[in-house]
C-alpha cells in the first residue's frame, strides 16, 4: 500500500535501534491486512524531545526499548495498571495528543508460555533480576502463577523479590530446586556467553517447561540440554512475537495475523 496523507505513523524508539526486527513484522502485519499505516525506526537520545515530538506530529502509537523504558514514564498522560507495577513502559498509545503507556512485555512472555500451559497456580522459578524479570515476574502473578527468584546479584535481585512478594536465592543455589516452569531472563547464552547456560544440564529434568527470552541464538545451550533431559521449551522469538502482537491489537484493534508476523522475525534473524 503506497504512502500517502491518509498514512498512520507508528515505530519504534530506543538508540540504538537499527538492528530491531519490530519494523518489518508490524509493517509486514499492517501490509497483510490492508492497514495504511507504516512503522518506522526513531533513534533517539532523548526521550523527552521524542514524546513531544510525537505528539506534535501526530504519531499514533510507538515500542519504546532501551534506554528509555523507564524514562518515558514521567512524559505519559496515563499509564497501565500493570505496566506501573513493572515500572517500565514498553508501548505507547496517542491519541489526540495525549500519550498512554502500556508494557506487552509480560504479555508476550504470558502468551508464549500460554501455548504449553495455563499459568493459573503452576509453580515457576525465574533467573534474573533485570527488566525482564521483572516484566516477567509480574506478568506471571497477574495470571495466578507462584514465583521463586534466582540471580546472581543479591542486592538486585532481593530487592525484586521483595517486590514480588516471592523468596530469593543465589543462581548456584538452585540445583535442587524443582517447580512446573523454569525461565531464563538473563544474558547467559547470548553474545559472547552463548556457549554458557545459567544452571546445570543435570537439574533440568525436575522443570516440565524451560522458556529462555534470548532470541539469538535460536535455541541457546540450556534449551538444547532441556530438549535432551526431556522437557518442552520455548525459545525466545516467542516471547518477542507475542508481546508484539499485543502492541499491534492495541494500536489497531484488530487481530493481528500472528503466523506473518513470526514469519517475518524468522525471516529477520542472522544465520548462526
Amino acid at each position: 500500500m503506497p504512502v500517502d496523507g491518509a498514512t498512520e505513523l507508528y515505530g519504534i524508539l530506543g538508540n540504538p535501534v537499527c538492528h530491531s526486527l519490530s519494523p518489518a513484522m508490524h509493517n509486514a502485519a499492517f501490509q497483510h491486512l490492508g492497514l495504511n499505516k507504516v512503522y518506522v525506526p526513531f533513534a533517539a537520545a532523548d526521550a523527552v524531545a521524542a514524546i513531544n515530538a510525537f505528539r506534535a506530529l501526530g504519531v499514533r502509537g510507538v515500542s519504546v526499548t532501551i534506554p528509555h523504558k523507564q524514562a518515558v514514564i514521567a512524559e505519559l498522560d496515563g499509564i497501565d495498571p500493570v505496566a506501573a507495577k513493572i515500572g517500565a513502559v514498553n508501548t505507547l498509545l496517542i491519541s489526540e495528543g495525549r500519550v498512554h503507556g502500556y508494557n506487552t512485555d509480560w504479555l508476550g512472555a504470558n502468551a508464549a508460555l500460554k501455548q504449553l500451559t495455563p499459568l493459573a497456580g503452576k509453580t515457576v522459578l525465574l533467573l534474573g533480576a533485570g527488566g525482564s524479570a521483572r516484566a516477567i515476574g509480574f506478568g506471571l502473578l497477574e495470571e495466578g502463577a507462584s514465583i521463586a527468584l534466582a540471580s546472581r546479584t543479591p542486592g538486585t535481585g532481593q530487592a525484586l523479590a521483595s517486590a514480588l512478594g516471592c523468596p530469593w536465592c543465589p543462581l548456584e543455589a538452585t540445583a535442587d530446586f524443582c517447580a512446573d516452569i523454569l525461565i531464563n531472563a538473563t544474558s547467559v547464552g547470548m553474545g559472547g556467553n552463548r556457549e554458557k547456560t545459567p544452571v546445570d544440564r543435570g537439574c533440568l529434568t525436575r522443570f516440565r517447561i524451560v522458556m529462555d527470552i534470548v532470541y539469538s541464538p535460536l535455541e541457546t545451550r540450556l534449551l538444547r540440554e532441556a530438549k535432551a533431559a526431556g522437557c518442552q521449551t520455548i525459545n525466545g522469538l516467542s516471547m518477542l512475537l507475542y508481546q508484539g502482537v499485543a502492541q499491534f491489537e492495541l494500536w489497531t484493534g484488530c487481530a493481528a495475523p500472528v503466523e506473518i508476523m513470526r514469519q517475518q522475525l524468522m525471516d529477520g534473524m542472522s544465520p548462526e
